[in-house]
């Protein structure tokens, strides 16, 4: 990487210093060299040790171009040094400085087209850049110098998601055939406000298969979007009936995220459905309300309930009976919760826990960047861009999810919304970890 783009100088010297006959079998090897090795490191830049698919081979070879280039950029300088050292002791002719020029663009195109590569590898194979983020890239990629930002960027994603992916294929293939998250009873996974139990999108992004290839039996809530807590719960205990009847079991496990959590204690305490939940697993859920309600309830009535209806109207077509955002999102009030907390009482029989999670700084998770911002300024600190880890605490609280990068853990993070992966965080493995604790207590 330091000499192999210097062919043209290399010839040059060759001609120059060399008998015509040396010169020519001398040149010949050069250029075979040369075409060999560039071949190499376009379609094989390494060998990958680790047992992983070719997908991630192809992807981690886009990092380790860049690797090579980045040595390889680093030693020019120091190389054209040299470079005019020896044309000054050799005395070469005139023409010397342009094979010097011309040397100089072939390596610059010889670099170029590398990190080019490397990036149409990534780009092809990462599959946690989004749509938005790969037209960008694509866009600037052919821009000198600004596809060196591209490249760097492409090589941070492409190393958290091969270290991850690696780490889950080693987890699988040591817990081949052990069933890990097979538990006793079924789980049943209720979402968080604004959203549906889609075929097509997954709530939970990839977690619900992993959960399944590890012997766990899933279901979902199929809640309202926007019902309120009475209508929802109402709507998970027909669910679950549905459940029992069909596994003939006694009892199911829920797992629920953000309001999910509220919807499914309403459940137990206040539909006495206790006899019938084994667990529930809580995950950044409200219980002591969040901050940002607190702060949106401050909105005339007026305009919140006009900004309430025109989601009710999107909701009904998408599917939803009988959608209120409004009374929906103000269940997610301190003051609600307080009251909340206090007439329905967590049930003996049920065995709750609870996780949180929080984002590092402002622009931790850019959809929630506003959120987290005002809740902040509110005198919520540690937050996820939604709910504060107090307020998620419940039952035996478990621990509070956060990454060792400099973005945190947001709200979205914890359910997989982007499909990423994040620089020591494994939210599915965190959760083949909670349902495998869930199986070890017999539930």
């Amino acid at each position: 990487m330091i000499f192999l783009p210097h062919i043209i100088l290399l010839l040059h010297l060759t001609s120059a210093l060399l008998s015509p006959a040396a010169a020519f079998s001398v040149s010949l090897s050069l250029i075979l060299i040369y075409i060999l090795n560039l071949c190499c490191l376009h379609i094989m830049p390494y060998r990958d040790k680790n047992q992983a698919a070719s997908r991630l081979k192809i992807m981690n070879g886009g990092r380790r171009i860049f690797r090579l280039c980045f040595w390889g950029i680093l030693a020019q300088p120091f190389l054209y040094i040299f470079k005019f050292h020896r044309y000054a002791l050799f005395n070469l002719s005139g023409s010397g400085m342009f094979y010097i020029l011309f040397d100089g663009a072939l390596t610059a195109l010889f670099f170029y087209g590398l990190i080019l590569n490397g990036c149409i590898r990534i780009l092809l194979t990462c599959r946690s850049l989004g749509v938005w983020k790969r037209i960008l890239i694509i866009f600037f990629l052919w821009m000198p110098v600004v596809h060196l930002f591209c490249a760097k960027y492409l090589s941070k994603r492409a190393a958290i998601e091969y270290s991850a992916e690696v780490c889950r294929f080693e987890n699988r293939k040591e817990r081949d055939g052990s069933m890990v998250c097979a538990t006793k009873y079924p789980l049943i996974m209720l979402h968080g406000i604004g959203f549906r139990d889609l075929c097509y999108f997954n709530y939970w992004g990839r977690i619900p298969k992993e959960l399944a290839e590890n012997g766990a039996v899933v279901y979902y809530g199929h809640q309202q979007a926007w019902g309120t807590i009475e209508n929802n719960a109402d709507i998970i205990r027909r669910n679950i009936r549905k459940i029992l009847e069909e596994n003939h079991c006694g009892k199911v496990n829920i797992i629920a995220h953000s309001k999910g959590g509220l919807d499914a204690r309403y459940l137990i305490s206040g539909l006495h459905m206790e006899d019938y939940v084994a667990s529930l697993t809580t995950i950044s859920t409200p219980h002591r309300g969040s901050e940002l309600l607190n702060i949106l309830n401050k909105l005339p009535d007026s305009i919140y309930r006009f900004i309430a209806s025109g989601f009710d109207r999107t909701f009904k077509r998408l599917g939803d009976p009988c959608p209120d955002c409004y009374h929906a999102s103000k269940q997610l009030s301190s003051g609600f919760c307080q009251e909340f907390n206090a007439k329905y009482p967590d049930s003996p029989k049920v065995y709750y826990q609870s996780y949180a999670s929080y984002v590092k700084h402002t622009f931790g998770d850019n959809l929630l960047s506003i959120p987290n911002l005002l809740m902040f300024f509110a005198g919520a600190s540690k937050n996820d861009g939604l709910v504060t880890v107090d307020s998620a605490k419940w039952g035996n609280f478990k621990k509070t999810f956060v990454s060792s990068g400099r973005r945190g853990i947001s709200h979205g993070d914890m359910i997989d919304l982007k499909r990423e992966d994040y620089k020591g965080f494994d939210v599915i493995e965190a959760y083949v970890q909670i349902v495998a604790e869930l199986k070890d207590m017999g539930l």
